[in-house]
């Protein structure tokens, strides 16, 4: 999709339909119907919203530790005495720590890997956050890791591949039980199903 797949419109309006439609799950015409509310926002909420995503972008580091996205480096859960620093949970994406941290049902660390091996998209291992995470096993402080991909392909192939390289250095690797849907996302996953889970996860 080019700007000129959205003349007549003014050149502006075209750059930011082209800008959104770059958004995961954003079509053509959803990335249209949001331009054009845009355009009809007021000015000082549509700045508004320009300078929270610039501070985004700006003040938005990856904590070095367990590489969620925080402000500060560590972050506040790693940090936190109260934290269980034997178990670590390990999760795709920060919109799913966010997730587990709603149930209340977990009390350790966590690692995100910000995706996913996947040959299909192009995605191998050293695009993950894996490296990082066998620095953090290698102090043999950690006595449970718990591997909280999403039950789809990708996810279990991830999973998979990490139980083989961790296993010489935890000695308890879990995997969240099936108590969430195949197929489904941690983060739509409902607080009770995702509860069970956690509270059901198995030895691998």
């Amino acid at each position: 999709m080019t700007t000129n797949d959205f003349l007549p419109a003014a050149a502006p309006v075209a750059r930011l339909i082209q800008a959104l439609h770059k958004l995961p799950g954003v079509g053509a015409k959803t990335a249209q119907r949001l331009t054009y509310y845009l355009v009809r926002m007021p000015e000082e909420e549509a700045r508004a919203l320009a300078e929270a995503i610039i501070a985004v972008k700006e003040q938005i580091i990856l904590c070095s530790l367990c590489q969620n996205l925080t402000e500060q480096d560590p972050c506040p859960i790693c940090t936190d005495p109260t934290r269980d620093r034997t178990t670590i949970c390990v999760l795709e994406e920060p919109l799913d720590v966010l997730a587990i941290e709603r149930t209340r049902c977990y009390a350790g660390l966590y690692h995100v890997l910000h995706g996913v091996i996947s040959p299909m998209n192009g995605i191998g291992a050293e695009e993950l956050k894996i490296r990082e995470l066998l620095m953090r096993l290698n102090g043999g402080t950690v006595q449970e890791l718990v591997l909280a991909t999403n039950p789809n392909l990708e996810g279990e192939a991830t999973a998979m591949y990490i139980h083989r390289l961790v296993s010489p250095l935890v000695p308890k690797i879990t995997r969240l039980a099936r108590g969430l849907p195949v197929g489904g996302d941690l983060e739509y996953a409902d607080l009770i199903t995702l509860t069970r889970a956690f509270q059901g996860r198995q030895a691998l």
